[in-house]
């Protein structure tokens, strides 16, 4: 067996680690994490972790569900692959995809699937450009996404992504995007501009860049409704209602991702039920499987389905696809987690849970290291006082948590929170008394 310091060691020699400061990395070595328990995670240590963030936003069902890895199993011994293209197909993809559409709007009903969020972000980009060329709309390319939205890190996904990081030395974007400002009140809202002035400038602003671009260039606009990597960012009064508004009046298509708020995270089913949005397309990943395989998928209305069908008759097929799209093992583990979800109720939980979580932000706010709050759903946020260089006190208690048995995120100098749905009462009460204790080393 590889010892501890052995396999630290060839880490360090030969893994590059997504979004970490490699430099930095090469220093301190990994944390290894050696197993799971519910919301919990163990390290190799033995020391155990609240996972604050689901991992990545994703681990809905914690990380010791053995009902998905006993369907995994089953699955695997039965057809461990198989693909899709060429009229091929198998239950599990066929099932998973009828269930989705009875849990989505009544006008989205065809689904296709990818392996992440980023491929499914990328193969909308590809079918609303394929949609607009079959209708001979061949100049409607551009995408309207906002400063700081996330949507992935692929050449189209990333471009379509508001962080700087995502940007910088990788020559994104490399696809027509133009971004708008972050619909975030408590940052970028004027002095003694209400919640409704703020909402109604920055539908000014998307209506003077249409106006400036052409509605003829603009294609589509894609939004989270809730932005979460961004930093919990909930928009403000009226906010979808007014993108829903112009983009009809553009005939600018509505790419909704729910990649992080989808299955539960709102407290709905899905955030576009929380806020009232009806999307051209939508796009889901991560607690579709509770991240326990590698699944995403992106569900289109009729209409748009209508023009694939086709327009795919035009030139002899759909060419696009992966080898691992729909697979068997990864949609059979999605149907399992949606069964789990239903029978054991835990959107309600979710609700429940939120309130909880946002209850106990605010009353973090009377701390000497707080500024302020916010959330929605079940997703939290606290934004802590600058120490230092912007993001210093966000990576200050990000440090100092692990000591506390959290895992949290620091998104600049705010903390952000998306708690597996399956937490109960207790565990988010003494994940707030952790959070109090690593405010106090903060300050």
């Amino acid at each position: 067996m590889t010892t501890l310091n052995a396999l630290h060691q060839l880490d360090l020699d030969h893994h590059i680690h997504p979004f970490t400061n490699l430099a930095g990395h090469q220093s301190r070595g990994p944390l290894l994490i050696d197993h799971g328990d519910g919301p919990f995670v163990v390290d190799a240590q033995d020391n155990r972790y609240f996972e604050c963030v689901s991992g990545l936003w994703s681990a809905g069902l914690g990380f010791s569900e053995h009902r998905l890895a006993d369907v995994a199993y089953a699955q695997m011994k039965r057809l461990p692959y198989y693909h899709s293209f060429t009229h091929k197909a198998h239950s599990p993809g066929i099932e998973l995809a009828a269930k989705l559409v009875e849990l989505t709007p009544e006008t989205l009903n065809h689904v296709f699937y990818t392996n992440s969020g980023s491929e499914a972000v990328d193969t909308a980009v590809k079918m609303v450009w394929y949609v607009n060329n079959a209708l001979g709309r061949r100049g409607k390319k551009t995408f309207l996404a906002r400063r700081l939205g996330y949507h992935g890190s692929t050449v189209a996904s990333g471009s379509l992504t508001g962080l700087a990081r995502v940007h910088d030395d990788f020559d994104l974007p490399a696809i027509p995007v133009r971004h708008l400002t972050t619909p975030n009140y408590g940052k970028e809202a004027r002095p003694n501009e209400t919640e409704v002035e703020f909402t109604t400038r920055l539908g000014q602003e998307m209506q003077e860049l249409i106006s400036h671009e052409g509605a003829g260039t603009i294609a589509a606009f894609i939004g989270e409704p809730v932005m979460g990597a961004g930093g919990v960012l909930p928009p403000p009064v009226g906010y979808w209602t007014m993108v829903q508004r112009i983009c009809k009046e553009h005939d600018i298509l509505l790419v909704l991702d729910e990649v992080i708020t989808g299955f539960g995270r709102m407290g709905r089913m899905f955030g576009l039920e929380y806020y009232g949005i009806t999307p051209d397309i939508l796009v889901l990943s991560k607690q579709l499987t509770s991240s326990y395989q590698s699944l995403g998928a992106v569900i289109v209305s009729d209409e748009l389905h209508d023009v694939l069908v086709r327009q795919s008759a035009q030139h002899g097929s759909f060419g696009h696809g992966f080898t691992n799209t729909g697979h068997p093992v990864a949609t059979a583990v999605a149907l399992e987690t949606l069964r789990i979800i239903e029978t054991e109720d835990l959107v309600a939980n979710a609700e429940a849970r939120g309130a909880q979580l946002r209850a106990g932000l605010t009353l973090l706010e009377d701390h000497a290291a707080v500024l302020s709050s916010r959330g929605a759903g079940f997703l939290g946020a606290v934004e802590l006082v600058p120490d230092g260089p912007a993001g210093a006190a966000g990576l200050k208690a990000f440090e100092i948590a692990h000591k506390h048995g959290l895992i949290l995120r620091a998104v600049g100098d705010a903390l952000v929170f998306c708690p597996p749905l399956i937490s109960s009462e207790a565990q988010i009460d003494q994940m707030l008394a952790a959070l109090r204790l690593v405010l106090d080393d903060c300050a």
